[in-house]
């Protein structure tokens, strides 16, 4: 007889997908699982051997079979996620038994446990395609890579793709003011200073301050110019688990923060002023950056000096050239005006932004 144990969800769920599947009889081991599922934010179903209701077995996302389950579940159908899970680590015996099973992978408590609440919320979250990320980067100071980064945000939202604005550049003067949203109710980065580990997307984005149907991770106005690596790692990883477009805004120095942000970037726009000064300047950006960014690109801004167009900013610089951005008041003088960058859809910056994306997200489903 099968015996099903419920717990409610905690509030705010929404329409998250239900947790894993729970088979065991051994008290001391489910209060384990039990608390792995909280830590990740699942609900999960329990069972002392395989459910008797239709398609429990087979629709579970995750099943868990507790090492003293493994004859009951012996003869179940075959299924991919299932993970027998010990707590006796002298025991070889559990190979066999995982194999005599299918299971994909075996765990024993308690040296698996963060791989086992990674896994868990990887399935309550639903977790899918991951963000496609794009950083921007100034090739100077005032090349207009905070602008640029709000823009694509604002377009990548306008055309329904779930989007998040991320400001790495504590120094930048806050993107949330560039987007007129200083008062907004909201997370900003200080609040994650200690966060380590896994950072769940869901919370995370809910916790955020909303603009323009964008999410916006942004520096507070207080004396906090830095987080730990670990946290930005954990931030950025947890952003881009939610699918859609994450854009972050990059510093021009590259410190151990913004090398994190750098590792998780799948495309980098280096914006470069078209003058000659402008061009050394982004050499050695484009040095330091290229070490951590496989995908830099440049996008050059104009007025051109004598001599320089865009495509031969690309070639001083040996980079591909992702474009030319347009020259609009918006772009020229941030923060002056109450619309943000990108707003006007028929504007030459959006129709810029709606370009990148074009290509970018055909490259992306092509890779």
């Amino acid at each position: 007889m099968a015996v099903t144990v419920t717990h409610d969800p905690p509030s705010g769920t929404g329409g998250r997908r239900s947790g894993p599947l729970i088979i065991t009889e051994d008290a001391d081991l489910l209060d384990d699982l039990l608390r792995l599922c909280a830590a990740a934010g699942a609900t999960p179903e329990v069972h002392h051997g395989v459910p008797e209701h239709r398609g429990g077995w087979e629709a579970a996302p995750l099943v868990l079979v507790g090492d003293d389950a493994a004859p009951r579940v012996r003869t179940a159908s075959r299924r991919r996620g299932l993970v027998l899970v010990g707590r006796d680590q002298d025991d070889s015996g559990i190979w066999r038994r995982a194999v005599e099973i299918g299971a994909d992978h075996v765990l024993v408590l308690p040296d698996g446990e963060q791989w086992l609440v990674d896994r868990i919320a990887d399935v309550a979250e639903g977790v899918g395609r991951p963000a496609l990320t794009v950083g921007v980067i100034g090739g100077r100071g005032g090349a207009g890579a905070s602008t640029l980064a709000c823009a694509l945000a604002v377009t990548s939202a306008r055309e329904g793709l779930r989007t998040l604005l991320v400001d790495a550049d504590p120094l930048g003067g806050g993107l949330d003011v560039l987007l007129g949203g200083e008062a907004a109710e909201g997370l900003r980065w200080p609040a994650f200073a200690t966060s380590r580990g896994r950072v769940g997307g869901g919370a995370l984005e809910e916790s955020l301050p909303r603009l323009h149907s964008l999410r916006v991770l942004s520096w507070d106005r207080g004396d906090c110019v830095a987080v730990p690596p670990q946290a930005v790692r954990a931030v950025l990883a947890a952003a881009r688990r939610g699918g859609g477009a994450v854009v972050v805004d990059l510093p021009r120095r590259v410190d151990e923060g913004a090398a994190e942000a750098l590792a998780q970037i799948d495309v980098g726009l280096l914006v470069v002023p078209a003058e000659l000064r402008a061009v050394a300047a982004a050499a050695r950006v484009a040095s330091v950056a290229g070490m951590v960014l496989r995908d830099l690109r440049v996008a050059v801004r104009g007025p051109y000096a004598p001599g320089l167009d865009d495509r031969e900013v690309a070639r001083l610089l040996g980079l591909p050239l992702a474009g030319e951005v347009p020259v609009e008041s918006g772009l020229r003088r941030p923060g002056e005006g109450r619309t943000p960058p990108g707003a006007t859809a028929r504007g030459p910056l959006a129709r810029f932004c709606t370009g990148f994306w074009e290509r970018a997200l055909t490259e992306a489903g092509a890779a």
